[in-house]
């Protein structure tokens, strides 16, 4: 079992516009419009039938079917919550990182929402016991991943690296321990929209 995150990120190093009012604006639909376009990922969502059949589309299934449990921050969940539509996309246990004490929240299609308000390792530890023999995704959003990937907990990571400037927002690495994390380059696919890199994460 592998604890790992999947991430699209601008040819500028950002995953996210700053403001959560901004999370469905134009320059992050331009950052996720790769995704949006594959099959896979449209019949997920129930957007529609078409979309997409190649190389790109094979990573969106890649990435869905090794996930069996989904790790979220506070910030992440207050976003999608108004966002996600009734069936929530991940299909799976989710647990969110968070402060406050609040009931599971089971929503159609497979996914129910945990609320874990002692810790970024508590949340993993409940995590791996409901994964099964699948893998750990820790979905966002940025400061969740930096505190797991600062806390030694990443095995693994992939980006999608999109050709879009951000400017600002927030960034992947902004605060990333570089003194203890190491990356070793496991894979580096390009396709005609983006170029894919996946790297195993090593104690420096």
């Amino acid at each position: 079992m592998a604890v790992f995150f999947s991430v699209s990120m601008s040819l500028d190093g950002f995953i996210a516009p700053g403001s959560p009012g901004e999370l469905m604006g134009r320059q992050w639909m331009e950052l996720q419009q790769w995704v949006f376009r594959q099959r896979f990922f449209r019949e997920s969502l129930k957007l529609g039938e078409g979309g997409e059949e190649g190389r790109e589309n094979d990573i969106v299934r890649e990435t869905f079917e090794r996930t069996g449990v989904s790790v979220m921050g506070k910030r992440m969940f207050d976003a999608g919550e108004h966002a996600w539509p009734e069936e929530a996309p991940f299909h799976t246990p989710v647990f969110v990182v968070t402060h406050e004490t609040r009931d599971p929240w089971k929503r159609p299609g497979g996914t129910t929402f945990h609320f874990v308000n002692d810790g970024i390792e508590s949340a993993l530890d409940q995590a791996r016991e409901a994964a099964g023999d699948r893998d750990v995704r820790i979905a966002g959003g940025g400061a969740t991943i930096l505190e797991y990937l600062n806390a030694g907990l990443i095995d693994e990571f992939s980006i999608a690296l999109s050709p879009v400037l951000f400017g600002s927002g927030i960034r992947l690495f902004e605060g990333v321990d570089a003194g203890r994390v190491a990356l070793e380059p496991i894979r580096a696919e390009p396709t005609q929209r983006m170029t894919y890199l996946t790297y195993a994460v090593r104690e420096r």
